[in-house]
């Protein structure tokens, strides 16, 4: 095989025979059985066979090959764009062709777009194929034909030489699943008769053998690596408890109940020799920052770092700020760094962090680049942890590594994990949940509203103020375009100004300086600001009691867990809140079963689910950035019902350190076993 095929094959995840095997079609075309073209009807994919009329190489507003062919019954058109001139050769009058395409009504009646055809003898009696065709997933300059031709040399060498087993068959037969050679032969060329519908869902026994076996190394890779992991050393973090006293002692509120539980659970696992690997998840507003603050003020006792890394600049210096006012008192040094730091600035605050003069050190993604080398790091936590890249967390991690002691980890996420979920993607981790929010919090009614009724919105906006409250006004989200975003941000506040000029009226983007977008935050916390316009940059971490009012534009074009967390931003006093989601009709079917869950429920783990429903795993989780591995077979939604026994096989393959892991892992995982050590 030449370096080019291989590079393409290898952008499918192919790299060695075995995975040929692997690579499964994504759905089946019947080609079994021929269709009389004079019964034909647009939308059909089907095989037909017949007689060339005639062949013609056109020029129109691009150059094409016409092909007419006939069966007796009817006539048809194919149409090809790209052809050559031994193809047009080939398709001369006469030449008793077979093809198979999608039917669609073209300019002159019936007619097929490219599709895949060949020669026919004109006496020979050519069998049509004894099985379902399959469809596998391509890449550009390597087309279903050569696909096919290589899975068939893979079979081929599957009969001789099968690939073992791992599973053993009291496991997979009490399952119902049938062995795994049956399963892929099955897979790649399924009989006449078999059931299209059940294999277009994915739910064929065959289909669910494969899915079992890679969500079993899924489950098994992160439990290795939390192995892996919780081998190495790390500091006892532990103190005689006076400066946590005093911490609490100055907090202008008392702890929930929920708080205190999550923060025991943290100290318990930082008091021991072995790393913490533990993910704190609550809903906006149950107050995970200053359960953080406080194994923070533990760490620091105990004589070590702590590190606090947040997805933007905005979020970052809002918990500089908290992480200030609550453990200044305390004689805690705290340390900002981040991207847009000045060079003096820059240069200031890393001997501070080298040198250990610097406590606590709170920042974004700047804290893991180059030249930031810390004294003695013994805590790292990680706010909204699906927004960073799995590479940037093992990087924070790894550079504080000293001494053969690696920091203990928390992550944070306000966006709560469907448990289904969990257990597959974060099995390295252990779980806390602050399931409680803090007393005297308003409730939040939240309405939806077509964007006709902006003039009602307004007004309503010009009354919260009037009696002292303040509103936010989040702007479009436009397609992923910063400038875009920004440009109809000042576009909205300007109009806002106008319509509203009894209003102060302040403006927050991504894109402004971050002393600018601070003063206006400062005006909007002071109340300085009644009416405050933003992009989703003001999505997590900003926390003004007063305002108490929302309005989302283009609510329709966002996702659930976004539009929930930029409710969150509300409902943070004693005042009820109001959350209006304007959209622009008419609303998809999506679209409209997002607003009414945000209208019918204010529960983060519901809402996480039903985002789990909406967009899959892959969103909800943040693949792209997190590196969980893509599932190739399973699909998280559909086969949650195997998880259970996915755990209980784990369990038993774990502790009898059965051999068929690791093959398991190399089958499925490959390099993405690195994902868990983050």
């Amino acid at each position: 095989m030449g370096s080019s095929l291989a590079g393409k094959l290898a952008r499918l995840g192919v790299s060695q025979v075995q995975d040929l095997l692997f690579l499964l079609p994504m759905r089946y075309e019947d080609r079994t059985r021929l269709t009389e073209i004079g019964v034909l009807r647009p939308g059909m994919r089907v095989t037909v066979e017949g007689y060339v009329d005639l062949t013609d190489v056109v020029y129109r507003r691009r150059r094409m090959m016409l092909c007419r062919m006939s069966d007796g019954s009817g006539a048809l058109l194919l149409r090809f764009f790209h052809f050559s001139r031994a193809q047009a050769d080939g398709l001369k009058r006469g030449t008793r062709i077979r093809c198979f395409g999608e039917v669609r009504l073209g300019p002159t009646g019936l007619e097929m777009v490219h599709p895949e055809y060949r020669r026919l003898a004109e006496d020979a009696d050519e069998p049509l194929e004894d099985s379902y065709t399959p469809v596998y997933p391509a890449t550009e300059g390597l087309g279903q034909a050569r696909i096919r031709r290589l899975v068939s040399l893979a079979l081929e060498r599957l009969a001789a030489n099968p690939p073992p087993d791992l599973l053993p068959q009291n496991i997979t037969g009490g399952l119902g699943f049938p062995p795994l050679v049956e399963a892929l032969v099955y897979l790649h060329r399924p009989p006449t008769g078999a059931s299209l519908a059940l294999l277009d869902e994915g739910r064929h026994p065959a289909q669910r053998r494969l899915a079992f076996e890679e969500l079993l190394a899924q489950h098994l890779s992160l439990r290795m690596l939390r192995r892996k992991v919780r081998d190495r050393a790390s500091p006892r973090l532990e103190s005689d408890g006076a400066q946590l006293r005093r911490f609490k002692r100055g907090l202008p509120f008392r702890l929930t109940g929920a708080q205190e539980r999550v923060l025991g659970e943290l100290l318990a696992d930082m008091a021991t020799d072995r790393p913490m690997l533990r993910l704190v998840q609550g809903d906006v507003g149950s107050g995970k920052t200053v359960v953080a603050a406080g194994a923070a003020v533990v760490t620091v006792a105990a004589g070590y770092q702590a590190a606090v890394m947040a997805p933007t600049e905005l979020l970052a210096e809002q918990h500089c700020r908290n992480f200030e006012t609550w453990l200044g008192p305390l004689g805690v040094r705290v340390a900002w760094l981040a991207g847009r730091l000045g060079a003096a600035a820059r240069r200031r605050a890393l001997e501070q962090i080298g040198s250990g003069e610097a406590h606590v050190v709170v920042g974004t993604h700047a804290l893991f680049q180059s030249g930031v080398e810390f004294a003695r790091l013994g805590l790292v936590v990680i706010d909204e942890q699906h927004r960073f890249g799995v590479h940037q967390r093992l990087a924070l991690t790894e550079k504080g590594e000293a001494d053969g002691l690696r920091p203990h980890q928390l992550v944070m996420t306000a966006t709560p994990i469907p448990r289904t979920l969990a257990m597959v993607s974060y099995a390295d981790l252990d779980t806390s949940s602050i399931d409680e929010l803090p007393p005297g919090r308003g409730q939040v009614a939240t309405v939806a509203v077509p964007s006709s009724r902006r003039p009602e919105v307004l007004d309503r906006v010009r009354l919260a103020c009037r009696s002292g409250r303040q509103a936010y006004w989040v702007c479009p989200l436009i397609e992923e375009s910063e400038v875009l975003q920004y440009q109809a941000a000042e576009e909205t506040a300007a109009a806002l100004s106008d319509a509203l000029p009894e209003l102060v009226v302040g403006l927050v983007h991504g894109r402004m300086k971050a002393g600018d977008k601070q003063s206006v935050m400062d005006d909007f916390k002071a109340g300085r600001v009644q009416l405050l316009v933003a992009t989703t940059v003001i999505e997590v971490g900003v926390d003004v009691p007063n305002a108490s009012l929302m309005i989302i534009e283009n609510s329709e074009r966002m996702g659930l867990a976004q539009l929930h967390q930029l409710r969150g931003r509300v409902g943070r006093g004693s005042t009820d809140s109001s959350c209006v989601l304007m959209y622009q009709p008419p609303l998809g079917e999506t679209a409209e079963r997002r607003l009414r869950v945000l209208r019918q429920t204010s529960d983060g783990f519901r809402i996480a689910e039903e985002d789990l429903r909406l967009r899959g795993p892959g969103e909800v989780l943040g693949t792209r950035q997190t590196g969980v591995m893509q599932l190739r077979v399973a699909d998280i939604m559909r086969d949650r019902d195997l998880l259970p026994q996915v755990r209980e096989v784990a369990d038993r393959l774990l502790s009898g350190r059965s051999p068929a892991i690791t093959r398991i892992l190399e089958r499925w995982v490959g390099d993405a076993a690195r994902y868990g050590q983050v």
